[in-house]
């Protein structure tokens, strides 16, 4: 079943692309990958994700496949070799709850903060710095999320070990402090030094330009949206 073609729809900088790559790598699944224009999407991708309209998309055995972490779990029920998630059902749903719970409480406001300013940013800031609080409890005297190996947690939060120093440099704020996230100042020393990891990964002179872009382009349409 998991030996036919598997191809990946996405964007070079998402962060919700690359958790799909990163699990097909680990796993040693070979992929084709699919640039999508996401400024100007093709028919391939409306046609694979109608609903939603968005990257990633897995395509295997001509079936697709949309959302990150659904993808991920597919992936991880497909190819059983290296398992993503934990065998006990408890474990496995408070993986899915601090999955859920970077994407809403840290991802989200990350993203708004680094677009915004003053008092929105500020809000934004508030929330994110909270919730890596609560990450940070979560990974305290473990190497990885996932014990000894990167799990679907790590491949999940993996978007704070690159995505978010950008964000903080494009927004001119700091949330991720080290001093006072040891842990996951470690963690992300650990999933970096990864070879699957660092070799799959953007340039990141390329996405300073690219989310500076963004910012500029969103700055004005975020004003007031954000809300404690």
């Amino acid at each position: 079943m998991g030996s036919e073609e598997v191809k990946v729809v996405s964007f070079w900088v998402s962060p919700f692309g690359i958790r799909v790559e990163w699990a097909l790598k680990l796993k040693g699944i070979e992929y084709e990958y699919i640039e999508e224009d996401i400024f100007n999407k093709s028919n391939l991708l409306l046609q694979l994700n109608p609903v939603h309209k968005k990257v990633p998309v897995l395509l295997h055995a001509h079936k697709p496949i949309a959302e990150s972490f659904i993808i991920l779990q597919y992936i991880d029920e497909i190819w059983k070799h290296y398992p993503l998630l934990p065998q006990h059902p408890y474990q496995r749903a408070l993986v899915h709850f601090w999955a859920n719970f970077g994407d809403q409480k840290l991802l989200d406001p990350s993203w708004i903060a680094m677009c915004s300013s003053g008092d929105d940013q500020e809000n934004a800031l508030k929330v994110a710095r909270e919730s890596m609080e609560k990450i940070e409890e979560e990974i305290k005297g473990k190497k990885f999320f996932g014990g000894d190996n990167i799990g679907y947690l790590d491949i999940a939060l993996g978007w704070i070990s690159y995505w978010l120093p950008v964000w903080e440099e494009v927004g001119s704020m700091q949330i991720m402090d080290p001093l006072k996230f040891p842990a996951t100042n470690a963690w992300i020393t650990n999933f970096l030094s990864h070879p699957v990891i660092k070799d799959n990964l953007p340039p990141r002179d390329k996405m300073l330009v690219y989310f500076h872009s963004r910012r500029k382009a969103l700055s004005s349409s975020l004003q007031g949206w954000f809300k404690v």
